[in-house]
């Protein structure tokens, strides 16, 4: 009796040990992983407040999805009690373990008016916000695109303000040369960089003051996209057909390039490694843009059939296996996709006319579906 009792309390114990450490990894992912705010917000610490006080009102305002994992995560990084004064800005997504950062740094993350140099796949935009007390969220009260039109009044006013913020901030799926392009463009920088490797840059948002180099601008990117990568690789399924983290960087732009449904990339992801698996050519469009393009802009046209049929190191329709590099710079999201694709038969995919796509495991389904899309297109081109 006393052996199946002891039996049962090990049993119990490795139950209770497997447990607990499953909900360390939940809540140190919940800590670290991009956050649910939406758009930027300005966070009010009046002197004397607590860090219980500031996650309330963070996981009240939509920042933080629970106040006391958290206070948790402050706890734990020592910082409970570096907790500083003042007005804060909390930018879109940012983690608990930025806005702890935020928050126990001081200083220079002081809420007012902010321009924003939006880096963007098609098209590059600079954005002029300032804070609404009402609710203290930001509100755009001008854009426009630097290439296209004048700088506005409400730009050249606020450049002339000395506590102005500065962002850049980086669409998923933008090319080295895109950013390097729209780095030179953005007066405030100083200096001159090389195009980085492609993919090497984090798709987010980074603070810059007047007088930053483009070079430490870049070096920062890369820091970044170098601990996303880390991770993807590190948390990766071990039975996908990935041999570097290299590797996965190439899947992740194709991933990137050919969705912006979140929900579909692990799909998109299962398909390329299921045709990985099988010894299939990828058969990825943008990969033939790539070759063409050099990611030098948009192509801004179809592909021809020479194109589809030329032999360039990115061509996958020619090439049995991976893009020779990145054919973009992917997200976080596109790099957890390619290290932890779903789990399905599918090996096809195409356009549904929703902005996603319809998946299928036979050439048959397949061909059924690019039927279906060739009808949406004519109707729409008839519109």
């Amino acid at each position: 009796m006393w052996r199946s009792i002891a039996s049962n309390a090990i049993t119990l114990l490795i139950v209770a040990v497997f447990l607990f450490g499953g909900a360390v990894l939940w809540g140190k992912g919940q800590y670290t992983n991009p956050g649910p705010l939406t758009e930027a917000m300005c966070l009010r610490v009046a002197p004397g407040s607590t860090m219980r006080g500031v996650s309330e009102d963070l996981e009240s305002a939509g920042a933080v999805s629970n106040g006391s994992i958290f206070r948790i995560g402050v706890d734990y990084a020592d910082k409970a009690s570096q907790l500083k004064a003042g007005a804060f800005l909390v930018p879109e997504g940012a983690s608990m373990e930025e806005i702890t950062d935020i928050v126990t740094r001081g200083g220079a993350s002081t809420c007012g008016t902010e321009v924003v140099y939006r880096i963007g796949v098609t098209r590059s935009s600079v954005q002029v916000r300032e804070l609404d007390a009402a609710t203290n969220r930001f509100v755009e009260v001008a854009a426009f695109n630097p290439s296209e039109a004048e700088a506005p009044a409400a730009f050249i006013e606020v450049r002339q303000q000395a506590d102005t913020r500065y962002r850049i901030a980086l669409a998923e799926g933008v090319t080295s040369w895109q950013v390097v392009d729209a780095l030179g463009k953005i007066d405030l920088l100083n200096g001159e960089v090389e195009v980085p490797a492609e993919g090497s840059l984090a798709p987010d948002s980074y603070e810059v003051s007047e007088g930053d180099t483009r070079e430490d601008v870049i070096a920062r990117m890369i820091s970044a996209q170098e601990v996303l990568l880390a991770a993807a690789w590190e948390s990766r399924d071990p039975s996908i057909p990935l041999k570097s983290p290299e590797e996965l960087l190439i899947m992740a732009s194709i991933i990137e390039k050919e969705t912006g449904v979140a929900e579909e990339r692990r799909q998109v992801a299962s398909v390329f490694t299921n045709r990985l698996n099988q010894g299939m050519r990828l058969q990825t469009d943008p990969t033939v843009i790539y070759g063409v393009t050099k990611g030098q802009g948009v192509l801004g046209r179809g592909l021809r059939q020479s194109e589809l049929r030329a032999e360039t190191p990115w061509n996958t329709y020619v090439i049995p296996a991976l893009p020779i590099t990145p054919i973009a710079n992917p997200g976080r999201a596109s790099l957890e996709a390619a290290a932890n694709p779903d789990t399905t038969e599918y090996i096809f995919f195409v356009a549904d006319g929703t902005g996603g796509h319809a998946f299928a495991t036979t050439l048959a389904e397949h061909n059924a579906n690019v039927a279906e899309w060739r009808k949406i297109e004519a109707e729409r081109a008839a519109q």
